[in-house]
C-alpha cells in the first residue's frame, strides 16, 4: 500500500505538473519560461506517477529532494518573471503599454503557481524528513 506522505507528493506533483504544462501552453509566444515550465511540468508528471509504484521505494528521500529542487526552479522562474529578467511569452510586458512593473501590472508573474511551488517546497521537506519512502499506510 502507498503511504500517506507519497500519496501527498503524487497529488502535488499532479497538480503541479498539470498546472506547469497549462501555463505553458497558454503564452502566446513560447520563450524560455514557458519552454522551462512545460519540460518541468512533464518532470514532476512523471515523478508524481513514479510515486505510486514501488519504484518510489528505490528513491528513498532522494524523492522528496527532487520536489525540493522542482520547488526552487519554479520560484526561481517565477521571481525572474516578477522583476522582467525573463519574457513569459504573454505578449504584454512593461514596454507594450501597459506600464508599471511586472509584479503590479499582473504581468509575468503567477500567483498560482508561486503557491503551488512553495506547496511543493513543503511537500519535499516532509518527505526527505521521513527518510525513506516507506510503503506503510500512515507516513505523514
Amino acid at each position: 500500500m502507498v503511504s500517506n506522505t507519497r500519496l501527498y507528493g503524487a497529488a502535488i506533483a499532479f497538480v503541479s505538473g498539470l498546472y506547469s504544462l497549462w501555463s505553458a501552453s497558454t503564452a502566446s509566444r513560447m520563450m524560455t519560461s514557458s519552454w522551462l515550465m512545460g519540460a518541468l511540468g512533464v518532470v514532476v508528471l512523471v515523478h508524481g506517477a513514479l510515486l505510486l509504484t514501488d519504484y518510489a521505494n528505490r528513491l528513498g528521500t532522494t524523492s522528496g529532494q527532487l520536489m525540493i529542487v522542482y520547488a526552487v526552479v519554479m520560484l526561481l522562474n517565477q521571481a525572474l518573471l516578477g522583476t522582467g529578467m525573463m519574457d513569459d511569452g504573454s505578449s504584454m510586458g512593461m514596454n507594450n503599454g501597459m506600464g508599471g512593473s511586472g509584479m503590479t501590472a499582473g504581468m509575468g508573474w503567477d500567483a498560482g503557481m508561486v503557491a503551488l511551488a512553495v506547496l511543493m517546497l513543503a511537500s519535499g521537506l516532509i518527505m526527505t524528513r521521513n527518510g525513506s519512502m516507506n510503503t506503510a499506510s500512515s507516513g505523514m
